[in-house]
């Protein structure tokens, strides 16, 4: 006799793959008290904890737990071939992607282009999004895995470094620093700065500055790389990215200078991460894999 059901195993994977009862409660649409009962009634039926849980943290798993999900997960994914296996028409896998705005102009398309070349049988969307949008799509279960740096991202967030990036300092042709091979944040706080007016972006270079003692001169705060750019080019200060865009000249034509800053503080990671601290689902981990391999 069976005295756990299916849908128990998924609610208790899905509080796995997303580390919280009220994530996993959002992605399935249903109550927490719901997810409660049913984490209780599977782990009073093991006699084994599945979960440690801590006031105010994600809930990770115990490794009982972890191979109780993967064991769970591969009989969810059975049980749902059987139950396909009589119809015509096949169930749609989809897998959600998620990019920082400021790195899709660079990673997107790539990354599209490898994970539908290798995974054929699976309809892939994206979103792009700002740090706090993305967060919240993973958290809500709106994006499974999301390109993006990794600041902000806490213990409930699993995380997978593709490289590290060091920002960019632009700058109008002859200014006093633009002969230089690289320049240091001491060096560039001496001029009015461009930053993003992306806040977590900015917050991000205003703490490097304070590291080093510094207050600096926010001349601008840009809505876009490209604009950042643009006022370099016009001489309204010194701008500093992540973004290395190639071109030597700004959308309006005027030539620039791009210097990548020396110091080892500023240098971040660009992540692939998702929400949770669980197994993954097989499509994720496969999609992770790909991209995975792709930049690195």
């Amino acid at each position: 006799m069976l005295y756990v059901t299916l849908r128990q195993y998924e609610y208790v994977c899905a509080i796995g793959r997303h580390g919280s009862l009220s994530a996993a409660a959002l992605h399935l649409n249903v109550s927490q008290p719901a997810l409660s009962n049913a984490l209780t009634r599977v782990e009073d039926q093991l006699g084994y904890p599945l979960f440690i849980r801590k006031r105010g943290a994600a809930m990770a798993l115990t490794p009982q737990g972890r191979s109780f999900i993967e064991n769970a997960e591969a009989l969810l994914t059975r049980a749902a071939r059987l139950e396909n296996s009589g119809t015509d028409r096949t169930a749609t896998t989809r897998l959600r992607l998620g990019c920082f705005d400021d790195l899709a102009p660079f990673l997107l398309a790539k990354a599209l282009h490898s994970l539908r070349q290798n995974m054929p049988e699976v309809d892939i969307t994206y979103r792009v999004d700002e740090f706090q949008g993305l967060i919240s799509g993973l958290v809500n279960g709106e994006i499974d895995l999301a390109l993006t740096y990794g600041l902000t991202l806490d213990a409930a967030f699993s995380t997978t470094t593709l490289f590290t990036n060091r920002p960019i300092a632009v700058m109008i042709k002859g200014h006093p620093l633009a002969n230089r091979a690289q320049v240091s944040l001491q060096d560039v706080v001496a001029y009015p700065l461009i930053l993003s007016n992306e806040g977590l972006s900015a917050q991000h270079f205003l703490s490097l500055f304070r590291q080093l003692g510094q207050n600096p001169n926010v001349a601008h705060r840009a809505a876009s790389p490209e604009i950042q750019r643009s006022l370099a080019a016009h001489g309204e200060g010194v701008a500093i990215s992540y973004a290395n865009i190639p071109a030597k000249t700004s959308y309006d034509g005027m030539p620039l200078v791009s210097i990548p800053v020396s110091d080892e503080i500023a240098a971040e990671p660009v992540v692939v991460a998702r929400h949770g601290t669980g197994p993954m689902d097989p499509h994720s981990e496969k999609a992770q894999h790909i991209l995975t391999g792709l930049m690195t």
